[in-house]
C-alpha cells in the first residue's frame, strides 16, 4: 500500500511523540510549501523586517522627541510596541517552519504561542480604548485634560492593558492544557483558535469561558470606543470649526486602526473557530493578510496621519539623506 504525505507525516509526528514523551502537533495550513518554500521565506522575512523597522522607528521618534511626550503619543508608542511583540510571537517560528521539512510544534509550546498571540490581541483593544478616552477628554473636557490624563492615569492604563488580557488568556491556557486531544493537525500556520477542533469532546467550560473572554477584552472595549467617538462627534458638531478639525485629525487614525484590527478579529473568530469551508490556499492568503496588515499598517497610519509624527519623520529622513550624500 502506498503511503500518502499526510500518512507519513502522522507516522513521523506520533513516533516523535513516543520518543520525546510530548504531544506534537502538525501545522497543516501551508499550501504548496515544497514548491514555493524559498519564495515563502523571502517574502515573510522581508515583511518581518519591515514591521520591525517601521514600528521601531516611530517608537524611537516618540522616545527621543520631548514634544511627543504626551499621553496620546505614549499610547501610540505602546500600541506599536504591542505590534512588535505580536509579530515576534508569530514570525520567527513561521520562518523556521518554512525552511523545515516538517512543520510541527509541541502542544505546550503551542499553548504558549497562543497565550502570547491572544494576549497581544486583547491588549490592542484595551490600548485603543485608552486612546479613545484620551481623545474624549482632550476634545470634550480640554480644561480638565492635564488633571485627568496625568502620569498615574497613563501608567495604570498601560499596565492594565497588558495584565488583564494576560490573566484571562492564562486561565484559558490552563483549561486547554487539561483537555484530551484526538486530532493532531492544526488547520493554520500557527497556534490560534483552530486548536479548539483538536479536542476529543468539545468542552462546555472552554466554550463558555471563550465567549466571556471575548466579551471582556474585545466587545466591551469596542463598545466603549464607539461610545466615546459618538460623544466626540456630537460635541464637535456643536463646537467651532477648529474643534471639528482637531477631532478629525486625531481621531481618524485611531478609527482606521480599530476597523483594521476588528476585521482581523472577525477573521480569527468566524473563519478559524467556525471552520468555514475555505480552500487551503484561500485560508493561507487570509491568514497572511491578518498577520501582515495589522502590524504593518499601524505605523504607516500614524506616521502619515499624525502631524507631529509626520514632521519628525520628515526631519529624520532629511538627516539620513544629507548624511548619505556626504
Amino acid at each position: 500500500m502506498k503511503l500518502t504525505d499526510s500518512m507519513v507525516n502522522n507516522i513521523f509526528v506520533h513516533s516523535m511523540d513516543v520518543e520525546l514523551n510530548v504531544t506534537l502537533l502538525t501545522l497543516g495550513g501551508f499550501a504548496e510549501l515544497h514548491k514555493y518554500r524559498y519564495l515563502y521565506f523571502v517574502v515573510t522575512f522581508t515583511l518581518y523586517i519591515l514591521i520591525l523597522c517601521f514600528n521601531s522607528t516611530i517608537v524611537c521618534l516618540i522616545w527621543t522627541h520631548t514634544n511627543l511626550h504626551e499621553p496620546m503619543y505614549i499610547f501610540i508608542a505602546a500600541l506599536l510596541i504591542n505590534s512588535v511583540l505580536y509579530s515576534m510571537t508569530i514570525y520567527p517560528k513561521l520562518l523556521s517552519d518554512v525552511l523545515s521539512e516538517k512543520q510541527i510544534i509541541s502542544y505546550p509550546l503551542c499553548l504558549f504561542q497562543g497565550f502570547l498571540y491572544y494576549t497581544s490581541a486583547g491588549s490592542e483593544f484595551l490600548l485603543l480604548a485608552a486612546m479613545a478616552y484620551d481623545r474624549y477628554v482632550s476634545i470634550c473636557k480640554p480644561l480638565q485634560y492635564a488633571v485627568i490624563m496625568n502620569r498615574i492615569t497613563i501608567y495604570v492604563s498601560l499596565v492594565l492593558a497588558w495584565i488583564i488580557p494576560a490573566f484571562e488568556i492564562a486561565v484559558s491556557v490552563v483549561l486547554y492544557s487539561n483537555v484530551k486531544l484526538c486530532s493532531f493537525t492544526l488547520t493554520g500556520i500557527f497556534c490560534n483558535n483552530s486548536g479548539y477542533k483538536l479536542q476529543c469532546v468539545s468542552s462546555v467550560a472552554i466554550s463558555i469561558y471563550g465567549v466571556v473572554m471575548l466579551i471582556n477584552i474585545a466587545l466591551l472595549p469596542m463598545l466603549f470606543i464607539l461610545f466615546t467617538y459618538i460623544r466626540i462627534v456630537r460635541i464637535s458638531y456643536q463646537s467651532c470649526r477648529e474643534v471639528r478639525k482637531k477631532a478629525v485629525k486625531t481621531c481618524l487614525p485611531h478609527l482606521l486602526v480599530l476597523i483594521n484590527f476588528s476585521c482581523f478579529i472577525v477573521f480569527d473568530v468566524v473563519i478559524v473557530r467556525l471552520e468555514s469551508d475555505l480552500s487551503k490556499t484561500l485560508r493561507l492568503i487570509l491568514t497572511f493578510q491578518s498577520i501582515l496588515f495589522h502590524p504593518l499598517l499601524n505605523p504607516i497610519i500614524y506616521g502619515l496621519k499624525m502631524n507631529e509624527i509626520f514632521k519628525s519623520l520628515k526631519i529624520l529622513f532629511c538627516h539620513v539623506t544629507v548624511a548619505g550624500n556626504i
